[in-house]
């Protein structure tokens, strides 16, 4: 698989509706919505807007997911996020979307074929954060049944002294016959004798969401619902073609692996809030009934823990960090991580996604090849190959029931290791990640990179702090004018959004787009628009 139009998903909507799947020039899209501060965090961190972006699906490889073909539908005002909500802005968009399903849009010119047809859209799937996920879904996203994938099938333990829960059981996924069912010790005092259920089709989904009670605003709070993973029923429900959908909502790989790389990076180190591996941590294991040599000894002043098999020495973390300080990279292929390595504190900070990604599948396993005892060294190795292999721009199929076998028992092996706070939800959430690979296609196309830039770009276009959404709303559609205008004069420069060697032609536009934006020439555009 190269594209989503290799994939079970895509597919799955040419043979339910052929006449829709028949017509090449129907549109697929992909939906995306997060917030942003507008202000970038210079007056306030309390301010947040949400962009809801619609993206273009019908495109190569090297066109899809860039700027260009990203479309802003719905800006909602600030300063306070929409919540659950977000439905009630999310009307007019679905109202649209029902009927460029139901009717489509007429007499749509073809500058190929210089003909006229009827435009017809559908949306594949959403993008989102995990908090946004719960927004958009329904699903509760804490708790005893915060996995989507699993619902009430969650299995899930509070633990009473870090006052967390985690999510464990893992072996579940295993074979019957496997090892790891039968052993205790190592893992948390009992058998693994249960199987993990089938994720609920989008019937099922809605048959469930569909007995919930649900009032939009402030009394929606106090409404009452089943003992269910559901909050309330999703507005995309009202689409004809969503319950038919194998994955309605993709989970986003890139703050997957982000927090899974701060996990590990925080709990080798030992890092201050940041690490899993705590006073607190020790004591839930021993309530647990495992590793009771790592019970922590509380003496006069401090309390000492004694060393386990992943604490780094001082002289371990020294060789880590400056392996990672001294890493020469290609120009463009990453931040300089050596601005992350902090040599005195013997720490990593100010890590962004990004860093986090180059971090974990390729950096990382260099780092550590001379320390850890081996099994501890081999299974974290292991973790980030697998994020290595998810992340391929090119799919192939006939090994991916191998890469969730292993990815499956390197979680085992990571329980076996790290103390029952280190697997909150992000954790689990990587053991249905090839499902999705599987069903929807290079993960490329489903993850926040192209959003975030997006949405970096608006927090560009504000200039007056007291009304950003007027600024986004003005400068994007300014831009949008400007691209319109660009086909009918002399092609003397190239678009936005583009890159320079996409195209025979080169020069950006964003430079003419600001000037005519701030200067007159704005006028002068808007009323050319206005004759056309």
């Amino acid at each position: 698989m190269r594209h989503p139009a290799d994939s079970p998903s895509w597919r799955n909507i040419d043979y339910r509706w052929p006449e829709f799947g028949s017509e090449a020039k129907n549109i697929r899209l992909a939906l995306s919505a997060d917030g942003i501060n507008p202000h970038n965090n210079g007056l306030t961190n309390r301010y947040t807007c949400w962009p809801v972006v619609l993206v273009i699906y019908n495109l190569p490889p090297w066109l899809a997911m860039k700027r260009k073909f990203m479309m802003l539908t719905i800006l909602v005002s600030g300063p306070h996020e929409p919540g659950n909500n977000i439905d009630v802005y999310l009307q007019p968009l679905i109202d649209d979307l029902k009927k460029l399903w139901e009717e489509g849009e007429p007499n749509v010119y073809d500058a190929h074929s210089k003909s006229y047809f009827t435009l017809r859209a559908v949306l594949l799937w959403t993008i989102n954060d995990f908090p946004a996920y719960g927004n958009l879904s329904g699903c509760v996203n804490k708790g005893y049944m915060c996995c989507p994938v699993c619902g009430d099938d969650t299995v899930a333990k509070y633990l009473s002294h870090s006052r967390k829960m985690c999510y464990l059981g893992h072996r579940r996924y295993l074979p019957r016959n496997h090892p790891y069912r039968r052993q205790r010790a190592a893992f948390n005092g009992e058998q693994e004798l249960g199987h993990a259920r089938q994720p609920l089709s989008g019937e099922e989904v809605l048959a469930q969401q569909e007995r919930i009670k649900f009032e939009f605003g402030r009394e929606g709070r106090k409404s009452k619902k089943v003992d269910c993973p559901w909050k309330k029923k999703s507005i995309f429900f009202e689409l004809e073609y969503w319950k038919f959908h194998h994955v309605r909502h993709c989970l986003d790989v890139m703050h997957v692996e982000k927090n899974v790389c701060d996990s590990v990076i925080g709990t080798l180190l030992n890092m201050k809030f940041k690490s899993k591996d705590t006073a607190a941590s020790r004591l839930d294991m021993i309530d647990m009934g495992v590793r009771a040599d790592l019970a922590p000894e509380v003496g006069v002043r401090k309390t000492y823990l004694p060393p386990s098999v992943f604490n780094l020495s001082k002289a371990e973390k020294k060789v880590v960090l400056s392996s990672l300080m001294h890493m020469k990279l290609p120009y463009g292929h990453a931040s300089n991580i050596k601005n992350c390595v902090s040599m005195d504190e013997l720490k990593m900070f100010g890590m962004k996604s990004h860093d986090c990604h180059i971090l974990l599948q390729q950096l990382l396993p260099v780092a550590i090849r001379s320390v850890l005892p081996k099994h501890v060294r081999v299974t974290i190795i292991r973790l980030c190959f697998f994020f290595n292999a998810l992340c391929c721009k090119i799919v192939d199929v006939s090994k991916l029931d191998k890469l969730q076998t292993d990815v499956i028992v390197t979680l085992c092996d990571l329980e076996k290791i790290f103390p029952a706070s280190f697997f909150y939800v992000m954790i689990h959430l990587v053991v249905h990640l090839v499902r999705e690979l599987r069903l929807c296609g290079p993960v490329f196309y489903r993850w926040m990179y192209a959003s975030e830039r997006f949405n970096k770009v608006l927090k560009s276009y504000v200039r007056n702090h007291y009304y950003p959404e007027g600024c986004i709303a003005e400068s994007y559609l300014g831009e949008e004018s400007v691209e319109f205008c660009q086909e009918f004069v002399n092609q003397s420069c190239t678009t936005a959004g583009i890159r320079k060697d996409a195209g025979k032609l080169s020069g950006p536009l964003s430079v003419v787009i600001m000037k005519s934006i701030e200067e007159k020439e704005r006028d002068e555009v808007l009323d050319i628009i206005d004759d056309y």
